[in-house]
């Protein structure tokens, strides 16, 4: 074999879906086939009705769903992650493609969103190559909760007129509300569609409530299509449509690279978004089975994934939190449980295109809202509230940016707000002086311990924060402070550094400033627990040990330091 050929199929082998293929057990094979032939029932009105929440053809979904699964099953690390289009990314999509498409033309709008997915995938697999996972750190819980609350709203708002039978045309959740409202005062309630509509609500709640173990989506899907046959109400009500004939092709057609750039912004959100959710349920459900992810790998396949359906008439599409868990109950083993619920879509489109010319949308309304809702967490908000007040206003600032500004504006004002709330804990963080208690070993927070004693001539302070320009102030005036405040003359301060994790150039002036001023009351600085990178740092800012401090004033623990004051009291 020549070398090249060595090193390809050295590649082909590390692939996860090759390997998972080359250590397959045929005990795997019937439960794989069977929650792949389950997971088709979701597959199928899920992906079309979140391609109509993106404004885009319902059949789009179909191929949003088929390739990304194929191409997950080679590349993707995780053994049951279920990938397709998601409630969470349709009202980004919207936002990106809509403004950009010709009106009425919803071959334009497709064109675009396979571009927009393309962005998406090569953002994230360059991120994957860079190791750029930790990103996703930006996204934290609070902000989490309130994109996630206001995506469910932003939803639910936009299926409502298709589940009551009219459209509305508005540009903001504001304008939704409001137009919607005036419809329904105005009588414009298709009473057919309602029917329809509010009926396949019922059908998948009751399921849920009663028969959970009966994917209730496609007992309203199949009710709904043969009624709509039965009654003949093609011609009355609003329908999907058949679907077109042959396999999912590449479809770029008028899209320029000034399309291309705009939508470059827009994809950066939706990766980052996109791989937030995908993280979490990759590790989640690694988790359950014993397995480790990679977040990098993960990374690169979502990216890959998202790159292949993009270019085969797809959209962005990430991690299913719905149906990547209907897959494991139904005893899913490896990503052939995927291959199989694709190839089933696949094989649904190629015989019986035309059966969704009698699928209402007012059904698939109705299921996107069911699957909408399920994002929604009041209890979360709650908890939050009573856990911390600066995460619940980031969330709720995070809820309020998304609902009414707009999803990706809405969510890098979140973010913004979050690197403020870091700024703000550090620039005020919790200090505090430390004392000697009767009952326990070691030096204890006044606060926590008012009957504590203190050392005559020693103040021992602590300061919960790294140490940069926007605390070094505040570093230096609270010692300053407690000095004053001693009701003995004071002759040391040790300060406990164990928590002093940074310093920049201010704060080291701050420091020196602090030093030389207890050195004018002829008190001495002393340091304890201070870490060696920040020692280090001190060096380099010019502040050496054998400068302005000498290696008496620094000690490895607190009790090194009291027992030095002591012993020099002594003395």
């Amino acid at each position: 074999m020549r070398p090249l050929d060595v090193v390809w199929t050295a590649g082909l082998a590390r692939l996860p879906g090759i390997a998972t293929a080359r250590a397959y057990r045929r005990e795997w094979l019937r439960p794989d086939i069977t929650a792949g032939l389950v997971l088709t029932a979701l597959l199928i009105p899920a992906g079309m009705g979140y391609a109509e929440a993106a404004g885009l053809p319902a059949y789009a979904g179909l191929y949003a769903t088929i390739v990304p699964l194929l191409a997950y099953a080679i590349v993707g690390p995780s053994k049951i992650l279920v990938l397709g289009p998601d409630s969470s990314l349709a009202p980004l999509i919207a936002a990106a493609v809509l403004p950009l498409a010709v009106t009425d033309d919803p071959e334009d709008a497709l064109a675009l969103a396979g571009v927009l997915g393309v962005l998406v995938g090569l953002i994230l697999l360059l991120g994957g190559f860079l190791r750029l996972g930790f990103v996703t750190d930006l996204l934290s819980k609070p902000i989490r909760l309130g994109y996630l609350n206001a995506i469910a709203l932003i939803v639910v708002v936009g299926q409502l007129p298709k589940l009551l039978g009219f459209s509305v045309d508005a540009d903001n959740l504001i304008g939704e509300v409001w137009e919607t409202l005036k419809a329904i005062a105005g009588g414009d309630i298709d009473p057919i569609a309602a029917g329809v509509g509010f009926g396949s609500l019922a059908i998948i709640i009751a399921f849920r409530i009663w028969i959970p173990k009966v994917p209730g989506v496609l007992v309203a899907v199949i009710v709904a299509i043969i009624v709509s046959a039965a009654f003949g109400l093609v011609d009355d009500i609003g329908m999907v449509g058949a679907l077109p004939e042959g396999m999912p092709l590449p479809s770029f057609g008028g899209v320029d690279w000034g399309d291309v750039a705009e939508l470059i912004g827009p994809a950066a959100g939706i990766a980052l978004i996109a791989f937030a959710d995908t993280g979490v349920l990759s590790r989640t459900f690694a988790a359950r089975h014993g397995q480790d992810v990679n977040g990098s790998t993960e990374m690169k396949a979502i990216g890959v994934a998202n790159i292949a359906g993009g270019m085969f008439s797809g959209f962005p599409i990430s991690a299913s939190g719905s149906r990547t868990p209907v897959a494991e109950q139904s005893g899913a083993k490896t990503q052939l449980a995927g291959v199989v619920g694709a190839l089933a879509v696949l094989v649904f489109i190629l015989v019986a295109p035309g059966v969704t010319k009698y699928l209402p949308d007012a059904t698939l309304g109705a299921v996107v809202i069911v699957a909408a809702m399920a994002l929604v967490d009041v209890s979360g908000m709650v908890r939050m509230w009573r856990m911390s007040r600066i995460e619940f206003g980031l969330a709720a600032a995070a809820f309020l940016g998304v609902a009414l500004v707009g999803v990706l504006q809405g969510i890098l004002v979140a973010i913004g707000l979050s690197f403020v709330a870091v700024v703000a804990r550090a620039w005020q963080p919790y200090r505090t002086e430390l004392v000697e208690t009767t009952d326990q070993q070691g030096f204890h927070d006044v606060e926590r311990h008012p009957e504590g004693r203190r050392i005559p001539g020693l103040v021992l302070v602590r300061f919960d924060a790294p140490l940069f320009f926007a605390n070094g102030d505040i570093f230096d005036n609270y010692v300053r402070s407690v000095v004053a405040a001693a009701e003995e003359p004071v002759q040391w301060v040790v300060v406990a550094a164990e928590p002093l994790t940074g310093l920049d150039t201010t704060a080291v002036d701050e420091v020196v400033d602090l030093d030389t001023y207890l050195e004018s009351k002829g008190i001495t600085l002393v340091f304890a627990e201070m870490k060696g990178p920040i020692k280090d740092r001190l060096v380099r800012f010019g502040v050496g040990v054998g400068d302005r401090f000498d290696a008496s004033q620094f000690y490895p623990t607190i009790d090194a330091a009291v027992e030095a004051f002591r012993t020099r009291s002594d003395d």
